[in-house]
């Protein structure tokens, strides 16, 4: 249940980047009230798409480590770095909202989800 649940997290990151990229070229229009608070301050737009490369790798590594001819070794490998990274992305944004005393379900949701979901994952890992 557990790589589902992976796999739908990192397919679903993806898709977001792609979601995001759209609205950045205008291909699609995204109503004030989903987006993130103040995304229109150029600084709040950095700050979220300086998460790209975290996010990317993580979904990247995490589909690689459970769909590609590899090495149980290298595998374990991937899979650790991949939960790692999605700990910290999860992490990083929460933090980011606690010291601007933002709270929005909808982004708190997801981003403690990502911080569960790593967590339980790595603990199930190692814990033999």
């Amino acid at each position: 249940m557990t790589k589902k649940l992976l796999t739908l997290t990192e397919v679903g990151m993806i898709g977001y980047w792609v979601f995001a990229a759209l609205v950045v070229i205008g291909v699609l229009n995204v109503p004030p009230e989903y987006m993130y608070s103040d995304h229109q301050n150029p600084i709040i737009i950095s700050w979220n798409w300086s998460f790209f490369p975290l996010d990317i790798l993580f979904a990247v590594l995490g589909l690689i480590s459970r769909f590609g001819k590899l090495t149980k070794h290298h595998q374990q490998i991937l899979s650790t770095m991949s939960l790692s990274l999605m700990f910290c992305a999860g992490l990083m944004a929460i933090t980011f909202w606690i010291i601007q005393y933002e709270f929005s379900l909808f982004w708190w949701v997801i981003n403690v989800w990502l911080i569960g979901l790593s967590t339980v994952s790595l603990f199930n890992k190692y814990r033999h």
